[in-house]
């Protein structure tokens, strides 16, 4: 079943398959800037010397925190960095799109997308970071907002409006 013309949240289950698919693609897609944007900003404000530690750090939620060591394979905690942020990104990809997906403005799109990114970094950072992964919370908290807001979410939620909006038009 296409997805409808009308704006409605959530998706309805007919449009359920689309929102599973373009959420993923379009997860993977923010993911990817997100995670330029943190190895950049790293390096800029840390030295060439930490560009892949946002890799380390979020390869550490698997394997721990001696992935974190410098000592410890970079070649195994970026791998291991790459396929938690792409699992993760994947799953928030489709919650936004099985959530929001069925709504028609971009502007609409685009600030939810940054509200949700919003909210993954509360819940991440102020949640369960400080339990579980407290490696993160030596990270600055505005360039956390600033990554997970504009550099996830925002185009998360383009992601998601086009993609819609490419289906309408075909």
């Amino acid at each position: 079943m296409p997805l409808g013309a009308t704006s409605h949240v959530p998706v309805q289950s007919g449009e359920l398959s689309w929102a599973v698919r373009q959420g993923a693609i379009g997860g993977i897609v923010a993911g990817l800037i997100f995670a330029a944007f943190e190895m950049l900003a790293s390096a800029a404000m840390q030295g060439p010397g930490a560009f892949f530690m946002p890799l380390r750090m979020i390869g550490a939620i698997a394997l721990g925190a001696d992935a974190l060591e410098p000592g410890y394979s970079l070649v195994a905690a970026g791998l291991a960095g790459v396929a938690v942020h792409v699992a993760l990104a994947i799953v928030y990809g489709v919650v936004f799109a099985a959530v929001f997906g069925g709504l028609r403005s971009m502007w609409q799109m685009i600030g939810l997308g940054a509200a949700f990114g919003t909210v993954l970094w509360l819940v991440n950072f102020y949640l369960i970071a400080p339990g579980m992964f407290p490696w993160f919370l030596q990270t600055s908290p505005m360039l956390q907002f600033w990554a997970h807001a504009v550099f996830f979410g925002v185009p998360l939620g383009y992601w998601v409006w086009r993609m819609h909006e490419m289906l309408l038009n075909a």
